[in-house]
């Protein structure tokens, strides 16, 4: 009885903690439900979001065409710029005139998308990537978003070489068959 009598204020502080503890193990912690009834777009039978509708009517998106070469800044600043993207517009709209498009998911890690993308970029053929210079492969590198790091990483130059000299024997043996 003397301990209860001494330690009183203590025994009350870890009842209520107690208490609190219970409490929150037992009903605060419960998942709130939801009960009402709304629809969501992707239920069975509901219509398309109207933000959605617009894309869904679009027509289909024709085959990249050539953009005209960026105007020139003016004055010494970004001098280098300009010449180095009127010199990257003349070669992707020769690349383009040349008609000479390969497959380009022949090459070992370039799959359709990748494949789409290079086209968008003016990438038509394997003698195009045979001829990049370091240079070039960082220019297109940078534009290649989740792909970056792929050209150097799986040998493009290399395989498009052999590809474009028609080499399909020095291909397999060096990067396995052509699938």
């Amino acid at each position: 009885m003397d301990f209860i009598e001494t330690n009183w204020l203590l025994i009350l502080i870890v009842l209520a903690l107690a208490v609190a503890i219970a409490w929150y193990v037992f009903h605060a912690a419960r998942r709130t439900r939801v009960t009402g009834e709304t629809r969501d777009v992707l239920d069975e039978g509901a219509t398309p979001a109207a933000r959605n509708q617009a894309l869904i009517d679009a027509p289909a998106a024709t085959a990249p065409q050539v953009s005209p070469p960026p105007a020139a800044p003016t004055g010494l600043a970004g001098a280098g710029e300009g010449v180095e993207a009127a010199v990257e517009h003349q070669q992707l709209a020769k690349g383009a005139a040349a008609g000479a498009s390969d497959d380009l998911t022949r090459l070992k890690g370039v799959g359709p998308k990748l494949a789409a993308q290079l086209g968008e970029l003016g990438v038509t053929s394997f003698a195009h990537i045979a001829a990049w210079s370091e240079a070039d492969i960082d220019r297109v590198d940078a534009r290649l978003g989740r792909f970056q790091g792929r050209i150097r990483r799986d040998s493009w130059v290399e395989q498009a070489r052999l590809l474009a000299a028609g080499d399909e024997a020095g291909f397999a043996a060096r990067f396995g068959n052509i699938s």
